[in-house]
């Protein structure tokens, strides 16, 4: 039996445009299969006959899968406008995106790929996959704020995930996140009287920054790619997957909990930094593909 696909993603996996862009395309009649104006969200197989504007599409590429060492002032976005984005810079022939994000500031390992599946499935929150991060802060560091950068730090109406942290010299620590929540680091540092200096992302899953220099990239090798979809063979990729498990109690009872860390916090260190990072945009949306890497 031919396997069938949404008429949007069949579009989409040959490099043609994006799966909103593909439905644009068919919303507005500029799309036939086998001869007929499709409906939204019809399903079609390789054997049909898909035009766009009367034109046939191009052979579904090769799936890619990119390690970038991103340089600071890459911007991780799709759109060409942007002079600094991403794409563009790493100058791959085949229509290609990034696999979550990294702050225009910051540094180091991102993915990029043409396999749009494989996507939300590292990038859900709830798989656990594992990021680290080498990061500087502006002052010396102490024991109390690794051991409350490790423990959890109320930020956007939750308190970050319990993760491991290692203060490697005077201002100076690494740290292995889980989850990745908007500029969740950065957010971090901030509300405990820091500001960080530089960020640099040495570690996703597996994957490292051995052998890339800055601005460098390569393609992930068949041992890399057998662990990375090893280790998400049973990640899910839908949204209830992607809630943060730290959301997964009642809205009371996270309410509670959430006060009771702030009241406790400031009890023992008042905060005298700017919390500007740490207040929740009223207009931003979820994403389900860009944050979760982004710091």
């Amino acid at each position: 039996m031919t396997d069938l696909k949404r008429l949007n993603k069949f579009i989409s996996d040959t490099g043609f445009c994006s799966r909103r862009e593909a439905d644009k395309y068919i919303e507005d009649g500029r799309v036939t299969v086998n001869g007929n104006r499709p409906e939204m969200g019809v399903k079609v197989a390789v054997t049909d006959n898909v035009l766009i504007d009367g034109k046939p599409l191009k052979k579904v590429p090769k799936r890619a899968y990119i390690a970038y060492n991103k340089p600071v002032g890459i911007t991780c976005t799709t759109e060409r406008k942007i002079q600094s984005n991403i794409v563009k810079a790493v100058n791959y022939p085949d229509r290609i995106f990034p696999i979550g994000r990294l702050d225009r500031p910051s540094e180091g390992l991102i993915f990029l790929t043409n396999e749009g599946d494989i996507v939300n499935k590292i990038l859900r929150a709830g798989n656990n996959h594992e990021k680290e991060y080498v990061v500087t802060v502006d002052k010396p560091l102490n024991r109390q704020f690794v051991n409350k950068m490790a423990g959890g730090i109320p930020i956007l109406d939750t308190v970050t995930k319990k993760c491991k942290v290692t203060q490697t010299g005077a201002k100076e620590f690494t740290i292995i996140l889980t989850q990745g929540l908007n500029r969740q680091i950065r957010r971090m540092c901030e509300y405990l009287g820091y500001e960080v200096v530089t960020l640099k992302r040495t570690r996703i899953m597996n994957v490292t920054l051995k052998g890339l220099k800055v601005g460098q990239w390569r393609h992930l090798t068949e041992q890399e790619m057998a662990l990375i979809n090893d280790s998400i063979a049973d990640s899910g990729k839908t949204e209830e997957r992607s809630i943060d498990e730290n959301k997964q109690a009642t809205a009371d009872v996270k309410k509670r909990d959430f006060q009771k860390h702030v009241e406790k916090a400031k009890s023992q260190q008042p905060v005298t930094a700017n919390k500007s990072f740490n207040k929740p945009r009223a207009t931003a949306k979820r994403r389900t593909g860009t944050l979760s890497l982004k710091k």
